[in-house]
């Protein structure tokens, strides 16, 4: 690591410590040449993850996305932002330890919809009318149906 005031590439950690939760690791070190200090951090490096959505088109994953579609099915609900995030960080972490570097939205609406499921059902069914694009009260009311057998 090389030394921000000196620019010599030798330096000595003096503390680790774990940071952002435990993924990341802050490093404090000394330079062995001017003898300053500075802090590094250390982070792991993730593979991108490429969401395909319905009309064909890809993106970058974006866990703000996930959380804001939810938000907007948790509206006046008992829900917390902190539960939310919970349930993004899953899915992501879920999604980054998988094989697949492509996912398609299907695939992450399902596993939206098991977790909101078990949180809150109104949210659950919110959210399911415009993941499912419901068209019509029967579809609604299937769903509905589905929800009730299941409990």
């Amino acid at each position: 690591m090389k030394c921000p005031f000196c620019g010599y590439s030798e330096s000595k950690v003096i503390d680790s410590r774990p940071a952002e939760e435990g993924t990341t690791i802050r490093r404090r070190r000394e330079c062995l040449s001017c003898q300053r200090r500075f802090t590094t951090y250390e982070i792991v490096e993730r593979m991108p993850l490429v969401v395909i959505k319905r009309d064909g088109s890809r993106q970058s994953f974006d866990k703000m996305k996930l959380i804001n579609g939810m938000l907007r099915a948790c509206e006046k609900r008992p829900v917390s932002l902190n539960q939310l995030e919970q349930i993004a960080d899953e899915i992501e972490q879920e999604l980054q330890s998988g094989l697949e570097r492509e996912i398609s939205t299907v695939n992450i609406g399902e596993m939206v919809m098991s977790r909101l499921k078990d949180v809150d059902e109104v949210a659950y069914v919110r959210f399911a009318s415009v993941y499912r694009s419901f068209k019509d009260i029967n579809t609604f009311m299937d769903e509905l149906a589905k929800l009730l057998s299941d409990k």
